[in-house]
């Protein structure tokens, strides 16, 4: 019997019997008084466990617990605790008519100690969940649980970045086995590659929602499909398509085994698109012929992409869909031919695109931020062929952050203090957020330092202990942490902590090192830059990147003013985000969908210094921050050298100059009102609830209220729609239009603009098509573009109106006649068309059928 692991657990006393609940409960994420009472249990313990509450009360000492069951104040602490949650949970459930919305997702960042998430995408999840739980909204998730995760990150002396994988154990997860109505763990069977790959299903209980996780280390399967849900992100693509078939196959049989009948079906990101297909088989199962099944299906599915290249979107070969699939297809009773067109982008033959999945699947799409729903409208525009990018179905919602998770502790108690502690029911509320600039710059200051010193002192810790632990010189250790002293919290602190994607440049401000030595060892304004992120371990130039940066921490030129921590993750990140002063965000611009690093920090006070791209385009108002433009050339050497050089001028000649601008005070008055206009500003308009508040009434319930339409009678209208289609595909090459009679060029305003046309409709009906005049005002130059945060449920833009023509009855060579007769309100001068597209009033989006003929 050698190296098997014995593990002796304490007893719980009677008075804390409930310690095990809160463990369970991931409200312990983001409330921050359930954590405080299993870290003061035994703090090194605390630290050694990753922050993780079931193993804390697995591996605490009996002493301990006997300890703080006898202490007055720890149980009174607990109590209160307790009292909150019960009180949280008991809150009245979602309205009746609120539609249920699954939202399926291949990672999760609820908590550094349950690590299922490798980045951005699965911390957005996480806070989305967490935002759904606090809004009370009828709302459940699905992913998976893989024993490893993502990688733990370390870093040798020479900047060489070693991934190290570990195992999880499912009893120190936030999870437990999930039951059917019998009380039986609930198991689902996907069929891949001629095999039946059982699937086990974990609930997690993120506040008031359940989160369902599958993974497949189930003795049934063999060992290579026991290692599907082994990974996060791992494997080739064989590994890849298996576990996103488990995501969205699995994924819905699982939610179907519970008895959950959701309206709605979110697919954040195309790795749970597989869910389309087997919606579908339900459908076909049914009795829908296939196309109606497809319009079934499409009208309750909403789709976010969350990639700005088509290179990043998920892709598998044609070999192996038909390896995988064959026995699926065959359910589904079409060819495969036909269900590899679900998947086939017209620009790239041979490959199953996932995002085609999705966009054929979902008659709802959106991107993540305002510049992000440009890029995506452009970079799929074959979706729609005839159809111009800014009026195809894609729209956006930009990203928001779960304010509780990373607001700091010490301004939540000063936002109780200074505006009341109704502040948490008014997170939407521009107006109220306002109050923060009369609050007093003295107070307001103390509490910043307060939070940065914390930081400081956390963050000297994580060094001291690295260092520790790969024997490294402890006089290096002075050198390279002499400026993360929590003391001294008035050196000027610039955090740049993300993904090491090469895209994101975090060595940019580098490419005139002397110019950075000279504006960072600078005696009286000195410059603190502390790094942090993961390469993927495939990205060999994103770790060459990382290899520079850690090199540069040892350099004498930079010692000590430049400091890498390795191991980046949610605590460090909600250290990095509330306590440094300034933000640094330079993406290749349009790379960034959106960013959320730059909201967490701003909701903490923090002030961006980030290139104009992803949402701080939409943030940015002058005096919350700083926004560099990008360059507008098209070398990317040269953009590079521009960029650097404006970030390096805003650094030098603004930047440090108004922080250290401290006068007669130990702080820049100017600095302070900008660190509250980026609290005030971007708080009410960058957070979760207002994020979840768009989706729900931009796409959710438009798509619930759709899809009760397909589906009446039988689904009568799904039938309906996917004739119609049909016929409208058939005649379309051959429908025409011509002007009968045109308009004058100059029309004073107050008269009709009169203009008759004839379609040729090829077999068409007048109604089965509109007939639009369209105008774009070019002086006074229209403000085309859409308003910050949605583009769901905004007025029409500014210079831009149409007027469709009316069927007079009339025929002209065998063409329809249509005629328009409208009163003009606004001058100056217009860019117009005359247009005909498809129309059906059973369409989600006026021009899904991507098909448009002009004049």
């Amino acid at each position: 019997m050698r190296n098997v692991l014995l593990e002796v657990t304490p007893v719980l006393p009677s008075s804390l019997a409930r310690l095990p609940e809160l463990a369970g409960n991931l409200f312990f994420s983001w409330h921050r008084p359930s954590r405080a009472l299993f870290e003061d249990l035994d703090r090194e313990l605390w630290k050694q466990s990753g922050g993780n509450p079931r193993l804390m009360l697995r591996c605490v000492s009996q002493e301990n617990l006997d300890r703080v069951a006898q202490d007055p104040v720890y149980l009174a602490r607990y109590n209160q605790v307790l009292q909150s949650l019960d009180a949280y949970l008991s809150a009245p459930p979602p309205s009746a008519d609120a539609p249920l919305v699954a939202y399926f997702c291949a990672e999760y960042g609820f908590h550094e100690s349950f690590q299922i998430y490798s980045g951005g995408l699965g911390v957005l999840a996480g806070d989305y969940c967490k935002s759904a739980s606090d809004a009370r909204a009828n709302f459940v998730a699905v992913g998976l649980l893989y024993e490893q995760g993502y990688f733990t990150q370390t870093v040798d002396n020479d900047g060489n970045q070693l991934a190290e994988y570990r195992e999880r154990d499912p009893r120190d997860l936030p999870v437990e086995p999930a039951l059917n109505a019998n009380g039986e763990w609930v198991q689902v069977t996907v069929r891949i590659a001629g095999r039946d790959v059982v699937a086990r299903l974990w609930k997690a209980k993120v506040g008031r929602i359940p989160v369902y996780l599958l993974d497949t280390n189930c003795s049934q399967n063999a060992p290579s499909d026991r290692d599907i849900t082994h990974r996060l992100y791992g494997g080739d693509e064989s590994t890849r398509v298996r576990q996103e078939m488990i995501l969205g196959i699995g994924g819905m049989r699982a939610l179907r085994a519970l008895g959950i009948a959701p309206a709605v079906w979110h697919l954040n990101e195309g790795h749970a698109a597989f869910l389309i297909p087997e919606l579908l088989r339900e459908r076909v199962a049914e009795g829908l012929p296939f196309p109606a099944a497809l319009e079934a299906v499409a009208a309750d599915c909403v789709f976010t992409t969350h990639t700005p290249v088509a290179a990043g979107h998920d892709a598998f070969s044609h070999d192996l869909m038909i390896s995988v699939f064959g026995d699926f297809v065959r359910e589904l009773g079409i060819s495969m031919e036909r269900f590899l067109e679900l998947g086939r982008s017209p620009s790239v033959g041979g490959l199953f695109n996932m995002t085609r999945l999705a966009l054929n699947g979902a008659r709802r799409v959106n991107g993540v931020s305002r510049i992000h729903g440009v890029v995506s409208s452009r970079i799929v525009a074959d979706q729609w062929p005839e159809i111009r990018p800014d009026e195809n179905p894609i729209g956006f919602v930009t990203n928001g952050v779960h304010v509780p998770t990373f607001l700091h502790q010490i301004w939540a108690d000063f936002f109780d203090a200074e505006l009341g502690r109704e502040w948490r029911d008014k997170l939407r509320d521009v107006p109220f957020w306002t109050g923060l600039e009369q609050v007093a710059d003295d107070r307001y200051w103390a509490t910043s330092q307060s939070v940065k010193a914390r930081m400081l002192a956390s963050v000297r810790e994580r060094l001291q202990r690295e260092y520790a632990r790969k024997g490294l010189s402890p006089a290096q250790l002075r050198h390279v942490s002499r400026l993360l002293d929590p003391m001294r919290p008035d050196v000027l602190t610039i955090g740049f902590a993300r993904r090491f994607a090469t895209y994101k440049r975090a060595t940019l401000l580098m490419r005139d090192r002397a110019r950075l030595a000279r504006i960072l060892r600078d005696a009286d304004r000195p410059v603190l830059l502390l790094f942090a992120g993961k390469a993927h371990p495939a990205d060999e130039p994103a770790k060459q990147v990382l290899r520079e940066v850690r090199q540069l921490m040892t350099h004498p030129d930079f010692l000590g003013h430049i400091v890498f921590l390795e191991d980046y993750d949610l605590q460090l990140a909600r250290w990095l985000v509330s306590g440094v002063d300034v933000w640094l965000n330079n993406p290749i611009y349009p790379l960034e969908a959106s960013g959320t690093s730059g909201m967490k920090a701003a909701i903490n006070g923090k002030l961006n210094l980030s290139i104009l791209d992803g949402w701080w385009a939409e943030a940015w108002m002058n005096d919350n921050g700083w926004g560099i433009p990008p360059a507008n050339v098209q070398d990317p050497e040269r953009r590079d050298a521009l960029e650097a050089q404006m970030l390096l001028d805003a650094l030098e000649e603004e930047v440090v100059p108004l922080y250290y601008d401290r006068k007669d005070s130990t702080w820049s008055p100017e600095w302070v009102r900008r660190s509250k206009r980026a609290m005030s500003t971007v708080i009410p308009r960058f957070n979760m609830d207002r994020m979840l508040f768009d989706y729900t009434r931009g796409l959710y319930q438009p798509a619930a209220e759709q899809y009760r339409k397909l589906a009446a009678d039988g689904f009568a209208g799904a039938r309906q729609l996917a004739d119609w289609k049909q016929r409208v595909r058939q005649a379309w090459p051959k429908v025409s239009l011509r002007l009968m009679a045109d308009a004058a060029p100059d029309v004073p305003r107050g008269q009709n603009l009169r203009l008759t046309v004839a379609a040729g409709l090829n077999g068409l009906l007048p109604g089965d098509v509109r007939v639009e005049f369209f105008a774009r005002r070019r002086l006074p130059e229209a403000d085309s573009g859409s308003p910050p945060l949605s583009a769901y449920g905004q007025p029409e833009p500014d210079g831009l109106w149409s007027a469709a023509f009316k069927s007079t009855g009339e025929q002209s060579e065998d063409a329809a006649v249509f005629a328009l007769d409208v009163t003009l309100q606004e001058c100056g001068q217009f860019a117009t068309e005359v247009r005909i597209y498809p129309w059906h009033e059973l369409l989600s989006h006026p021009h899904e059928l991507g098909l448009m003929k002009w004049l």
